[in-house]
């Protein structure tokens, strides 16, 4: 007999310990992973502690997801972690030599997230930078060409995939475009399916065999008047016209560019095609709701969250030292110490 599938949620936890409350809910929710921020990081051995901790609640060997872009969108900071460059300063600090300056980055970063028991990166980040792009996204994009972003989101994911990290690229279909910022607002996008398909969509599909990805909060009205994450027409475009097949969590659903409650949030998310809903506060009463309105995962998201963990690997033996030297010296005096 199979198991019983887990929740459709990734949830997040309150503190830097994990309470005997937080453990028993976890226990019955039963969520295919959880997700760390900097209120959950403190140093290396409380980190391995809690991630140790929340599969244990589990009992299973759950994923572990992060937000370690680098830059301003990074959860382990220094004086215990590296200190990692914007994306978009990083890559045109390397010059010539990004694509492998990525691929670098990527590796190292999954070193120092294994080491603690992370398994999961929300990178690589592959909207197209514009003219109108929010600065909360801006310098944490890759350029602004479709065919040189998705070189260098290949880059980063293979590093990350050698180094035993599972990478989810962010944020299908394509966030560039948006003018506003979707933890306040709901970013309009006008711009004709003919542009978004040949740009925005285009470093997505390229990369459509990654195994997880991250949605839009974002309307695009040349398709539907729902933001992507609630919208069975843009689940439709993910898993069609971009061609993938693999797992699909929502972004946060306590951004404000949702509405309603969280309830109906998560139920939006899961009814339009999300396998996920993410909810990353750690309010044991917030998430008892998406809990309770996500439901279980379906037979086609359990298949395609095997398929996700299946390529966790252990990682692959390298010299760090030598990478982190030829990651430093391709940026030159730009890389910030530690």
């Amino acid at each position: 007999m199979s198991a019983a599938p887990h929740g459709a949620t990734i949830l997040g936890c309150a503190g830097l310990t994990l309470g005997p409350e937080e453990r028993a809910f976890f226990r019955e929710a039963d969520p295919w992973g959880f997700i760390l921020f900097a209120r959950n990081v403190e140093t290396p051995a409380q980190v391995a502690r809690l991630t140790a901790d929340l599969r244990d609640a589990v009992g299973r060997d759950a994923p572990v997801l992060v937000d370690q872009e680098g830059g301003r969108v990074q959860r382990l900071r220094a004086p215990h972690w590296s200190e990692w460059l914007p994306p978009l300063e990083a890559v045109r600090a390397a010059g010539a030599g990004a694509a492998r300056m990525m691929w670098l980055r990527g590796r190292l970063i999954a070193a120092e997230l294994r080491a603690v028991g992370i398994d999961s990166n929300c990178a690589p980040c592959l909207d197209i930078a514009t003219g109108v792009t929010h600065p909360f996204l801006l310098n944490r994009c890759y350029g602004t060409e479709a065919g040189p972003v998705a070189q260098l989101g290949r880059a980063l994911a293979e590093g990350h995939l050698a180094g035993g990290v599972l990478p989810v690229m962010k944020h299908m279909p394509g966030h560039g475009r948006a003018s506003g910022d979707t933890h306040h607002d709901l970013p309009r996008v006008t711009a004709p399916r003919e542009t978004l398909q040949a740009i925005d969509f285009a470093p997505f599909h390229a990369l459509a065999d990654l195994p997880m990805a991250m949605t839009a909060h974002i309307v695009f009205s040349a398709y539907d008047e729902a933001p992507a994450t609630c919208s069975p027409r843009m689940m439709q475009v993910m898993r069609q016209e971009i061609g993938f097949d693999g797992l699909i969590m929502s972004d946060d659903l306590n951004m404000q560019a949702l509405s309603g409650s969280l309830g109906e949030r998560a139920a939006r998310a899961i009814g339009a095609g999300c396998d996920l809903a993410l909810h990353c506060k750690g309010d044991l009463a917030e998430m008892q709701a998406v809990v309770a309105a996500a439901g279980r995962m379906t037979p086609a998201a359990s298949r395609r969250a095997e398929a996700a963990l299946a390529r966790r690997l252990p990682p692959e033996p390298a010299d760090l030292a030598a990478f982190r030297a030829e990651h430093d010296a391709l940026l030159g005096a730009d890389m910030p110490h530690v």
